[in-house]
């Protein structure tokens, strides 16, 4: 007689409790800069606030393995949300990345930063005898280019390469070999040099007319600082304004980058000027360090997961945290061209809000059965 299959005990102790504390602390501190930034959104975050945590404890309660089982199912709705970005999205400045649901506008690219780190889980666990035949590496690209094709043409360069960074991240993570890493890495760096040497000259095809103005501003600030290089200014000037302790938050200085309207839609992409302004050096150290522990905590969990998969969604998920984070402050403080990115937890928005818990859940989950179970 076959006895029924254990169910899994989820234990008290195995929540990682630091996590969640982590995440909704910076959160808070999103809030509270957003409410700074633009009064007026601040209500609407606080909402995709109650509405994230609430979902990520009910996903932290469903077995991750179990989850996995609909791989193709999310791998199914990530492409068909994209395509309906490109038939029924609504434009705003020139970019079609959103649709229209009636009470918000829903971002399906950002959903789309953790239904492929569920998806990859499953497939590079499948695939980790084979990885590193040539009909596995192209089978994973050839799944992995639908959508990052889809939101290039929103045109959304920078998820682009987010999501393209974390793919390699999880590839290395499911044993990709050294040697095929060395070999690509042989081909990427000439052929990153001969592609910025080429997008900067007149009448190249590769970028947009303002994609391609945004890198030249970034190489010759003051040429450009009357136009594409001037939030970007302005953002770098506001967070030295700071200094150490900052102005305070909702400050009335009228040369302020949020009162002076030095810099457009402050609460999403430029968010971190706020932080360094209002909250300065020490504002800006407690945010960083917040998003540094999360992505920490979150690979010590991968660390004890119980098999492969569950080691990629966690340190999946750290990726996207730490990578979104490096190019948003990357941008507020000049290191990196313009491009638009929230700064994971603080800036507003709430798909992007409400993904990243969606993603924090599961690795809750995973953190809940430790590999020492049996």
């Amino acid at each position: 007689m076959r006895l029924p299959k254990k169910t899994k005990p989820y234990h008290l102790k195995d929540v990682k409790f630091g996590l969640v504390i982590s995440v909704i602390a910076i959160s808070i501190i999103g809030v509270m800069v957003i409410g700074s930034a633009k009064q007026a959104v601040q209500g609407r975050q606080i909402i995709g606030l109650v509405a994230g945590v609430i979902l990520m404890i009910i996903l932290s309660m469903i077995d991750y393995v179990w989850l996995l089982n609909f791989y193709w199912i999310l791998y199914g709705i990530n492409i068909i949300a994209l395509v309906c970005v490109k038939l029924f999205g609504t434009n705003v400045n020139g970019a079609q990345r959103w649709i229209d649901i009636g009470v918000t506008n829903f971002q399906p690219s950002e959903l789309s930063k953790i239904l492929v780190v569920v998806f990859f889980a499953k497939f590079l666990m499948n695939h980790e005898d084979d990885l590193n035949s040539a009909a596995t590496i192209l089978k994973a690209v050839g799944l992995i280019a639908p959508t990052l094709i889809l939101i290039v043409l929103q045109p959304d360069l920078s998820t682009t390469l987010s999501i393209a960074l974390v793919f390699c991240a999880m590839m290395y993570l499911a044993g990709l070999s050294y040697r095929f890493i060395g070999t690509l890495i042989a081909i990427l760096v000439p052929v990153t040099i001969i592609f910025i040497s080429i997008v900067v000259q007149p009448n190249q095809p590769f970028l947009h007319d303002y994609q391609q103005k945004r890198i030249l501003a970034w190489l010759e600030p003051q040429k450009y600082a009357s136009d594409e290089a001037y939030q970007q200014n302005n953002a770098i000037m506001a967070i030295g304004s700071g200094q150490l302790t900052g102005k305070g938050l909702n400050n009335n200085t009228t040369t302020s980058v949020k009162n002076g309207n030095f810099i457009s839609e402050p609460q999403t992409d430029f968010i971190f000027a706020i932080v360094g302004e209002e909250l300065g050096f020490v504002g800006c150290c407690i945010v960083i360090g917040l998003l540094l522990l999360i992505v920490v905590q979150c690979i010590l969990i991968g660390l004890r997961a119980q098999n492969l998969a569950g080691r990629i969604i966690c340190c999946g998920v750290a990726a996207q945290i730490g990578f979104q984070s490096f190019i948003n402050i990357g941008v507020a403080t000049g290191i990196l061209p313009n491009t638009g990115i929230p700064l994971p937890f603080v800036s507003y928005g709430l798909t992007s809000l409400i993904s990243l818990y969606m993603g924090i859940g599961i690795v809750l989950n995973i953190g809940l059965q430790p590999k020492k179970y049996q």
